[in-house]
């Protein structure tokens, strides 16, 4: 445990991060970022309130890698929601969402840090509403992804760099690196960015 002061106020609060379901003993919040599995009643009833990060604008864009799925797609903004976790996936009431404007340019861990960031002031924002009256989603607006899996980052190498460079930006160099088959053999691809100046 630890007691960190939050950006956005002066008060100090005291903080459990977890990985493990069994760890989770109640409080004010509970707040779950890129957690893959569903978390009962019997546990969210231990809490005031229990809200999910998901970086797509739900109802839009429900399930896996929503703002990975985006950039492929061409958009130049990702778009994250706080929302109230509920017994259905991704269908909880909205708390608050905030925008993320890309240039086109950004790398996998950079987009990483502008969500991380925006998590965070998400989080920030909550605590100090914690009395907001969360607006429902409407059903008949949603989507959904499907998860990402390897064979996702492969890259043609019949096609050019600039064709595919959304793909080549949003693959996680660790564990789903971009790849392409050729002559018999596969390749891997790592990008990353160069100072120029030098």
């Amino acid at each position: 445990a630890c007691r960190p002061t939050l950006k956005a106020s002066n008060t100090t609060h005291d903080i459990r991060i977890t990985t493990k379901r069994s760890e989770l003993d109640g409080g004010d919040f509970l707040f779950l970022v890129s957690c893959t599995e569903m978390i009962p009643a019997t546990i969210r009833d231990l809490y005031k309130h229990t809200l999910v990060v998901h970086a797509s604008d739900l109802p839009k864009g429900k399930g896996w890698s929503p703002h990975i799925w985006a950039v492929l797609r061409g958009s130049n903004t990702i778009t994250v929601s706080l929302f109230e976790a509920a017994d259905k996936v991704d269908a909880g009431p909205i708390w608050k969402k905030l925008s993320i404007p890309l240039e086109g340019h950004e790398l996998y861990d950079e987009i990483n840090n502008r969500l991380f960031e925006t998590t965070l002031n998400l989080m920030d924002y909550a605590i100090e509403n914690p009395g907001l009256e969360p607006q429902p989603q409407n059903p008949s607006e949603e989507s959904f992804y499907k998860k990402r899996n390897p064979s996702d980052s492969q890259i043609d190498p019949e096609k050019t760099i600039a064709a595919q460079f959304n793909l080549l930006r949003v693959c996680d160099p660790d564990r789903f690196p971009a790849f392409f088959d050729y002559a018999g053999c596969r390749y891997r691809i790592i990008i990353e960015k160069v100072d120029t100046e030098d």
